[in-house]
């Protein structure tokens, strides 16, 4: 699985007064004094700017009706997630006198560091809730755990405290202005389309919103047909809560469906069900079905707004969620094409010529990259969801330890289906090589998000591995990597096989264990990091985006 703002009235603890603009509850302990501060920050040596466009002469006059109104609900997106993460968006920035850190505070929302394991860069906050605004900052999980309420742990939920108790409102309740705006934009973009699949997924997503109730919307999105709108919209991903991984934030996306390279990721698709019966691990561990609904689609994104557009921005999309839809319906992998070719272009490649080998650099490629970012994401979909020793799902087992194992397992079991296709004649581009170098290439790319975000643990548990393993040689002389492609097969399989296990046991202990002993970033790799900053190489992208830089 990351814009613009509307504002807003202050979020209250409790959802009242609306003409009080106090900090709330769990804001008061990070909300800074007015501050002075020169950080020394640019989010120019971090962050480099791109352009979301596309483009918009293939767009019919409908399209041009319908994107503005999308892009408004997902500024009401962007608010929301503001308010989930950090608190009152606006008491913080008004509170910050440099620009620099102004600007890092809205890439960020909020002043802790996505790409620095979430430490503060603002002088008097203190360290980032675990659990962000989802809970009551004073709450322990001691409390939580004991206390005997039905909703606790759905993901739509905000737990509060009024007096002495417990008590949990749903996102429609708790944001109850700002959901009935974003539904009635909804509402006015399926009014105009005269694509009966897209209105019919609009409406339903509009009253998801108003009842978060998200199964029907969230199927009727697997269903769409001949649309070159799409959106992505509403609480989806549970990243930000990291306290239990149970709360989804608000996010959203504003896509157009490139129908050139949609059509060339086709012909993957039926080949899942083989992939599935051929991984490495024992019957047992893969007796989940996969949807056979399984589609393979490649956008441009036009906006990106709320969870998805926080630090490190997502480029490949993998939904819904739902364990059950998965294996009823199955999922859409959505490649954001024109984002994953800017990080190619001024990240990814940079960062080969510096610290892969000279001989190996020729195998790095943008066919390799978009592959393994497609294949992480349908890596997704395949192995197990529910566990083996009657735990529950993965997700409800592993709890804040599954997004960042799930992330490592899609990674590597990403380029194990990859290495599989290329044995089965299906790879008609390219060579296997260019997927490994890339693949390691992306791994000093991702490794820089930071332990705070599950993608970043991920990579460092690989990266750890994969050198344990030998699928890569360090030459001291050069400061280079070279990938030994025979150890990084036998590496591959070997972790998929221990990720999916550890999976299908359900096993929180053993995951824990394995996150605090290889998730970790050694003396040699930071300083390789830290090569990367001084040449000016940056870690991610933000974007200018909008109705106005796409011209409508």
């Amino acid at each position: 699985m990351k814009i613009q703002h509307l504002l807003f009235a202050s979020l209250i603890m409790a959802l009242i007064s609306c003409g009080d603009q106090q900090p709330t509850e769990s804001q008061a302990n990070t909300q800074p004094e007015s501050n002075t501060q020169d950080s020394g920050i640019n989010p120019d040596d971090i962050y480099t700017s791109v352009q979301l466009t596309t483009d918009v002469s293939l767009l019919s006059d409908e399209d041009k009706q319908i994107i503005p109104l999308l892009i408004e609900a997902g500024k009401i997106m962007d608010d929301l997630f503001w308010q989930e993460a950090y608190g009152n968006k606006d008491s913080l920035l008004n509170s910050i006198n440099d620009p620099n850190l102004r600007r890092y505070a809205e890439i960020n929302y909020g002043p802790w560091d996505r790409l620095d394991d979430n430490k503060p860069f603002i002088e008097g906050v203190g360290e980032k809730p675990a659990g962000a605004q989802f809970y009551p900052l004073d709450m322990t999980k001691e409390e939580f755990e004991s206390w005997n309420n039905a909703h606790k742990t759905s993901l739509y939920t905000m737990v509060v405290r009024e007096g002495n108790y417990l008590k949990h409102k749903y996102y429609h309740q708790y944001f109850a202005d700002e959901i009935q705006r974003a539904a009635e934009l909804l509402k006015q973009a399926a009014a105009i389309t005269t694509n009966r699949s897209l209105q019919y997924y609009l409406e339903l997503r509009a009253d998801a919103l108003l009842r978060d109730s998200y199964n029907a919307s969230d199927i009727a999105w697997l269903a769409l047909e001949d649309n070159t709108i799409d959106v992505i919209i509403g609480p989806i991903e549970n990243y930000e809560d990291h306290l239990f991984g149970y709360k989804a934030a608000h996010e959203c996306y504003v896509l157009v469906k490139d129908l050139e390279w949609s059509k060339r990721l086709e012909r993957y698709k039926d080949l899942l069900p083989q992939l599935q019966d051929n991984l490495p691990v024992g019957a047992q561990y893969k007796r989940d079905p996969i949807g056979g609904n399984a589609q393979l689609n490649a956008y441009d994104v036009i906006f990106y707004a709320g969870d998805c557009n926080a630090g490190s921005k997502t480029i490949a999309v993998n939904l819904p969620n739902d364990e059950t839809i998965q294996q009823e319906h199955g999922t859409r992998r959505s490649q954001l094409k024109n984002a994953m070719k800017a990080k190619y272009d001024k990240i990814l490649v940079p960062i080969s010529e510096v610290l892969i080998a000279e001989d190996q650099r020729k195998h790095i490629t943008f066919d390799a990259f978009f592959g393994n970012t497609m294949f992480h994401e349908v890596a997704h979909g395949l192995g197990i969801k529910n566990t083996i020793t009657n735990r529950g799902t993965v997700r409800e087992a592993l709890k804040e330890q599954a997004s960042a194992l799930e992330e490592g397992k899609a990674d590597i079991l990403g380029l194990w289906m990859v290495t599989q296709l290329y044995d089965m004649g299906e790879m008609p581009e390219g060579e296997l090589m260019d997927n490994y170098v890339t693949f390691l290439a992306g791994i000093f790319r991702s490794v820089r998000f930071g332990a705070a975000s599950a993608h970043g643990k991920a990579n460092m548990l690989r990266f750890n591995y994969f050198q344990e393993q030998g699928a890569f040689s360090y030459d001291a002389q050069s400061g280079t990597y070279s990938v030994n492609p025979d150890k990084m097969g036998e590496a591959v399989t070997s972790l998929s096989h221990k990720i999916i296990e550890l999976q299908g046991r359900g096993d929180y202990d053993a995951v824990k264990q394995l996150m605090e002993e290889k998730a970790v970033i050694g003396e040699q790799l930071q300083r390789d990091l830290d090569t990367l900053s001084e040449k000016g190489i940056p870690v991610d992208v933000v974007f200018e985006q909008g109705v106005e830089v796409l011209g409508l």
